[in-house]
């Protein structure tokens, strides 16, 4: 494998490892890591959207993945430029749900949205894609079905409905950074760090 790929895989391994498993930020993060089923793409330099778009659709067609990962570890933008980055491959990629990652990201812990995008502060900017199907059959086994008897009890305040997962994986890790935000941001600084060092030493262009 190409040096410089290999440390952009490397690094992407220790975020997704030290920070995504270890906090239980995604409950399916590490199995499909484990099962081969987390396809990767490095992009060089400052890709065009049509290079973004055609990476996204090749590592959607593995057979096997079930995430797809394109890397840009020399991109400048700002997290607003990769953001238009993202709604470009969105429309484009019709069937995925697309998101951004990038480490310019700042840490915000007033409500577990606002948190989102620090959890997604990934060693490069890059774009995260799933594919709807997956993510519909994910939130298709947490659908409520309430019956008369239930809906009385409700309007009468005596059922409480659970969460959606997304809400309640969004709460869980809420919950978690806010008790271990030293650590967490200690271990970003130190996976930065890394990167700078080791990009430096294989040649990987980068402002950061």
């Amino acid at each position: 494998m190409d040096p410089r790929q290999a440390e952009v895989s490397r690094l992407l391994d220790r975020y997704l490892v030290e920070i995504v498993e270890r906090y239980d930020l995604c409950p399916w993060a590490k199995s499909a890591r484990l099962n081969g089923e987390v396809a990767r793409e490095v992009l060089w330099g400052q890709p065009s959207l049509e290079a973004w778009v055609d990476a996204g659709r090749r590592l959607l067609a593995a057979p096997k993945a079930r995430v797809a990962m394109v890397i840009a570890p020399e991109f400048q933008g700002s997290l607003t430029e990769l953001r238009a980055v993202r709604t470009h491959v969105s429309t484009a990629i019709g069937d995925a749900g697309v998101a951004e990652f990038h480490p310019d990201a700042d840490l915000d812990l007033a409500s577990p949205s606002r948190l989102v995008r620090f959890l997604r502060r990934s060693p490069d900017p890059m774009m995260q894609l799933v594919p709807l199907s997956i993510l519909d059959s994910v939130r298709g086994g947490d659908r409520i079905h309430i019956d008369q008897l239930d809906q009385v009890a409700l309007l009468r305040g005596e059922l409480v409905l659970p969460v959606n997962i997304g809400e309640q994986i969004a709460d869980q890790n809420h919950a978690s950074i806010t008790a271990a935000t030293e650590a967490v941001v200690a271990k970003l600084a130190h996976i930065a760090a890394d990167r700078a060092a080791s990009y430096a030493r294989v040649g990987i262009n980068t402002s950061r």
